[in-house]
């Protein structure tokens, strides 16, 4: 998309016509024009509150035929982009509002930032979270100095009984939406990155239901070189964003996924404001497969040493897809937005990476019940060099020949051609080898 007129005014013109919602009272009274002087504005105020996170070139550049620079986002103290929207958006607060406190209702990135920074700026803090939530997350959220209240078995539950709370109480209920203000905090994404790489071709952000990042951020970019591609990036499985473009308006009838591995991804598209900016600003909405996220996240924990979630791989994930053909030889960088992935979920993710990748694979063959048959099968695997992680002989249900075995093994192989070089010698050797498929 070109930019044919002055920034602001595109701007103004994309947020004229929006209706404020009257069902989220808690910011309203913030919402207004989004402009370039707010997000610097945003960003002188909260430059001593937040990292400056590094935009670094990647190993991963020669992989993928693209200049890659990670902006490290998930390096913020609470591991999300979403404190830059949250500090600004608190400091800018009445100081009578700041002194009665604010109270959320979620354990997502958002309130997790709400929780570090209110209590880092003495502002009273309560985060309501329902009694299915991970008990890692809540002591989390008490160490960020919170005080955490544990209500009902559902997400809605845990809301109304926030509101009612802030009613009685005279918090301030805060929740996750694109108020003029937030989206100048996340806005500040784009002028680091700017800042950072000279010369950039396209910038690739997380999008999804919350695309608050990639609207601010594109305002940013777009401000500065309208030539900068700004792309965003969400799961095929739940394609919020793009849903939402087409139809012209939040749409609020997707299947969301409730699984914590997705995270913001799979989330509602929460505003206009930010769907009104992306139609204007943004050049491509694309989405990837959750095989191509969790093989993004392989290698950003092998090329970077970065654990990451869903959110914070998606974007390489485009890249990892094959998605965005016209990126190669470009100067390119790419947001990792969060790293909040709880510990049972990485060990999953990272086996179930390895076999999507064809680097941890499966077979079963019947063996004769003989000494030294297992030692030339696994003279095989020495000699094809692939490492052995679980080898499981039964004999009681096997329905061959009497006197045989059946031996199922799992082994780690370099990459699919090592993958497939080994197929071959065992059916060789085993004609009947049965390879289990992923």
């Amino acid at each position: 998309m070109k930019i044919v007129s002055r920034n602001e005014e595109l701007l103004r013109d994309a947020l004229s016509r929006i209706p404020q919602s009257s069902s989220r009272t808690s910011l309203s009274s913030y919402n207004k024009l989004i402009r370039f002087e707010d997000i610097s504005a945003a960003a002188f105020k909260i430059q001593c509150g937040v990292q400056k996170t590094p935009c670094m070139y990647s190993r991963l550049s020669k992989q993928y035929g693209t200049d890659i620079y990670l902006k490290k986002e998930f390096l913020q103290y609470t591991g999300s982009v979403k404190e830059r929207g949250v500090l600004y958006l608190l400091t800018s607060l009445p100081q009578d509002q700041q002194r009665k406190g604010v109270i959320v209702a979620s354990d997502s990135n958002f309130s997790m930032a709400v929780a570090y920074h209110a209590s880092e700026l003495r502002i009273p803090v309560f985060v309501i979270m329902s009694t299915s939530t991970s008990p890692a997350r809540v002591k989390m959220c008490r160490e960020y100095g919170a005080m955490v209240i544990s209500y009902g078995t559902t997400a809605k539950d845990s809301q109304m009984h926030a509101r009612r709370l802030a009613q009685e109480n005279g918090y301030l209920y805060l929740e996750e939406e694109d108020s003029a203000v937030y989206l100048s905090g996340l806005g500040t994404v784009g002028l680091e990155v700017y800042e950072q790489v000279p010369k950039l071709d396209a910038v690739i952000f997380p999008a999804g239901g919350h695309c608050g990042l990639l609207a601010g951020s594109a305002a940013a970019l777009k401000h500065l070189n309208p030539h900068i591609s700004v792309i965003g990036v969400e799961s095929e499985n739940f394609p919020v964003l793009q849903q939402s473009l087409k139809a012209g308006h939040p749409t609020e009838d997707q299947a969301c996924s409730n699984h914590h591995f997705y995270g913001d991804v799979s989330g509602l598209c929460f505003g206009s404001n930010s769907l009104q900016l992306t139609g204007k600003l943004v050049d491509k909405v694309v989405a990837v497969r959750e095989e191509d996220i969790l093989i993004s996240m392989l290698r950003l924990l092998e090329y970077e040493r970065a654990t990451v979630d869903a959110e914070g791989a998606i974007g390489l994930a485009a890249l990892v897809a094959g998605k965005l053909p016209e990126l190669k030889g470009k100067r390119v960088a790419i947001v990792i937005c969060s790293g909040n992935l709880e510990l049972h979920l990485l060990q999953q993710c990272i086996a179930r990476g390895l076999t999507l990748d064809n680097r941890v694979c499966r077979f079963s063959l019947v063996l004769s019940d003989c000494p030294g048959d297992i030692s030339k099968l696994l003279e095989i695997l020495a000699r094809e060099e692939a490492r052995v992680l679980d080898i499981r002989q039964e004999c009681t249900f096997v329905t061959s020949e009497l006197f045989t075995v059946k031996v199922t093994c799992t082994v780690e192989t370099r990459d699919k051609i090592h993958t497939a070089q080994l197929r071959n010698a065992l059916l060789e050797r085993y004609p009947t080898a049965a390879w289990t498929e992923r």
